[in-house]
């Protein structure tokens, strides 16, 4: 299978810590660590929200998959959610957050909140029926 861009996928998925230990170097030696407070990183990362929101601002609603965006339009996607995704990373890095652990500890918060509905999960084994 293959991205975007037309490379091949990795069969190792890149682990949060990974990409924390790797940004955490990558300002390290370029000395930006003394910049990286956590409100610079949050508006940092509200920046690159709007970037990736200009991204789809006039497309009307968009197919899964993407299948009418060209080579381009998916690249700059990648491009744009990468930057989000490095930002909240760093963030929850200068916090002492463990990202991982509370995503997975929100997912379960909203499961109790959320339950599953009985008469909504048998509709949704019907692709065309609705409650």
């Amino acid at each position: 299978m293959e991205n975007s861009r037309g490379y091949p996928r990795r069969v190792k998925d890149v682990s949060l810590e990974e990409l924390r230990d790797r940004l955490a170097d990558f300002a390290r030696v370029r000395g930006w660590e003394q910049y990286h407070s956590p409100r610079n990183l949050l508006l940092a990362l509200v920046g690159e929200v709007g970037e990736l929101s200009e991204i789809f601002q006039w497309k009307g609603e968009v197919a899964k998959g993407l299948p009418n965006w060209s080579h381009t339009d998916k690249e700059h996607l990648e491009e744009e959610l990468s930057d989000v995704l490095l930002y909240l990373v760093q963030l929850a890095d200068v916090c002492g957050l463990d990202l991982g652990q509370a995503a997975l500890t929100k997912i379960l918060k909203n499961a109790q909140k959320y339950p599953v509905n009985p008469k909504i999960s048998a509709a949704n084994n019907f692709p065309n029926s609705y409650p």
